[in-house]
């Protein structure tokens, strides 16, 4: 008896390996190289539009300032300062010199600040409150004389500014054609990126410009939101030593790109172009269907000849197929009948003993799993929450402090905390009418405190009888409005005990994010500041701070 394992490969040999071997080697080599070539044309032109976009927008920027290097302002402001400093007449023209750079400097697109340095490389004059420092390069001089302008700090990302940077000095000289200093601009490249690349008539990729090291400095369209990705050591090493190639590289906007580069003019900095390496290979699809349509003739043609060793393995193996399939569903009251003494009839009976394990062990798991999840949501529940008042408890309200100030400190986007304390309540009702009341009147206050807030909000037990809330995105005079609401419902509810009326009132402090908040206790210190005043101005009241 020939075993169904031979049966298998014989099949498996004859239907895939002569089509896969013959065809398959054919088509994808033809549909790599064309792919590659038409791929690298793209990209070649789209780096190649890139970086004369760029080069187009730094020589403006470049005879803009030489404009200003050569005004009579400038020029005669250095010549009179001299290389000593100014003197008192000279101050003066000094004035004049910073008035006309600050309006210039609003005036021209993409430069963020203008100043004037002497011989020394001394700032004489700048049309910033704090100017850039300014350190000339080796042999400046003689650079300058031969009619090229410097780049005294290469293409960056400014934090500062949150735009990409570099700075230029252009050349001063006097009347008697003598050089007298510089013009040093901070020009922001930032302005230049939708110009990388012409959405309309531009191949498909994204155009990429990066630092020295490899770090983004601009980028067109999804590049824009990776500005500080980076490329490895590896792939940037790659990309100097082969330019205009097209590689394979982990890249910017996904994964695993294809792409290029281009060196750029502004000193090490260098123009990538990439497309993702998913979107370039899906045409393989035309030539799959290609491919598999040949194949499918090549099987109709070997299956004909292997039916009948087929139809032996197929049939059994489509019961099994169908019964495992209903027991994916869920029923598992299948059973297969033992028609076979071969190897799919010890496997169609192993199906069975594992039909009959699994409705066994199906009812306990559904039991053992209910159980887990009860506890589960018992246990998630008692972690973040205070036993006696149901709001969060101090260590879930740590978590959303920290989550608020990360925020506030990622988006700029406020919160204000309200600190608050039931006034007199260990004196007048923990020790005069017992503890039993003060619970009853500490879950009170809290019910007044979940009603009164959103479900953005956040309300928590801090301590005792003091408690937190969290008022998210909310002004400060909005929090004024909504503590004073807490305090009044909080002083017009009814409580007695014993028969005796008891007046239960809040003290308030509310503060604030600000920018110096560093950690949670800076904020929870200052709230703790504004409740005490409360209380110190006499209580039942709501301050900020």
């Amino acid at each position: 008896m020939v075993s169904i394992r031979n049966k298998i490969l014989t099949f498996a040999i004859i239907a895939t390996l002569v089509p896969s071997l013959g065809l398959g080697y054919l088509s994808f080599k033809q549909s790599s190289d064309l792919i590659a070539d038409n791929v690298t044309r793209e990209l070649r032109l789209l780096a190649s539009h890139a970086d004369h976009e760029l080069d187009m927008f730094v020589q403006d920027r470049i005879n803009a300032v030489r404009l200003i290097s050569s005004s009579s302002l400038v020029t005669d402001g250095l010549t009179a300062v001299g290389s000593l400093g100014a003197n008192k007449s000279d101050t003066h023209s000094l004035q004049h010199l910073s008035q006309y750079l600050g309006s210039v400097q609003v005036k021209l697109d993409a430069i963020l600040e203008l100043s004037v340095v002497n011989v020394t490389g001394q700032i004489m004059v700048s049309s910033a409150a704090a100017p850039a420092a300014v350190v000339l390069p080796d042999e400046w001089t003689e650079r300058v004389l031969a009619g090229e302008y410097l780049i005294v700090v290469p293409p960056h990302w400014d934090e500062e500014r949150t735009t990409s940077t570099f700075s230029v000095a252009v050349p001063a000289y006097s009347n008697e054609e003598m050089l007298v200093g510089l013009v040093v601009a901070v020009i922001d490249l930032g302005s230049v990126q939708s110009r990388l690349k012409n959405v309309t008539h531009s191949p498909l990729g994204e155009v990429i410009l990066i630092d020295s090291v490899g770090r983004v400095l601009l980028g067109s369209h999804a590049a824009a939101k990776t500005k500080h990705s980076a490329l490895s050591g590896t792939v940037l090493e790659g990309l100097r030593m082969h330019p205009g190639e097209i590689q394979d590289f982990s890249g910017i906007t996904h994964e695993k790109v294809v792409g290029l580069s281009e060196m750029s003019g502004l000193h090490d900095a260098m123009v990538v172009v990439e497309r993702n390496y998913e979107d370039v290979y899906g045409t393989w699809a035309q030539l799959r269907n290609l491919f598999l349509a040949l194949a499918g003739a090549l099987v109709l043609i070997v299956g004909i000849i292997a039916w009948r060793i087929g139809r032996s393995i197929v049939l059994p193996l489509n019961r099994l197929v169908q019964a495992a399939g209903q027991i994916a569903e869920g029923n598992l009251e299948v059973r297969l009948d033992v028609t076979h003494q071969d190897e799919l009839g010890r496997l169609t009976g192993v199906f069975n003993q594992m039909a009959d394990r699994l409705r066994h062990n199906h009812a306990e798991i559904l039991f053992a799993n209910q159980a887990m999840q009860q506890q589960n949501q018992l246990l998630e529940t008692l972690s973040v929450t205070d036993g006696l008042t149901g709001l969060y408890n101090r260590s879930k309200l740590d978590a959303i402090l920290n989550d608020q100030l990360s925020r506030f400190k990622r988006n700029h986007r406020p919160f204000v905390l309200l600190m608050i304390d039931i006034d007199h309540f260990k004196t007048q009702i923990n020790d005069y009418h017992g503890h039993v009341v003060g619970d009853e009147i500490l879950s009170t206050v809290a019910g007044v405190l979940a009603q009164s807030i959103r479900n953005v909000d956040s309300a928590a037990r801090y301590g005792g009888d003091e408690f937190i809330v969290i008022l998210t995105d909310t002004t400060i005079d909005d929090a004024i409005k909504t503590a004073e609401r807490i305090r009044l419902q909080v002083e017009n509810l009814q409580h007695t005990a014993n028969d005796q009326p008891v007046r239960v009132t809040l003290s308030i402090g509310i503060v604030e994010s600000r920018p110096g908040d560093m950690v949670i206790t800076d904020v929870l210190a200052r709230a703790d500041k504004a409740l005490y005043d409360a209380k110190h101005a006499g209580r039942n009241r709501v301050l900020y701070s």
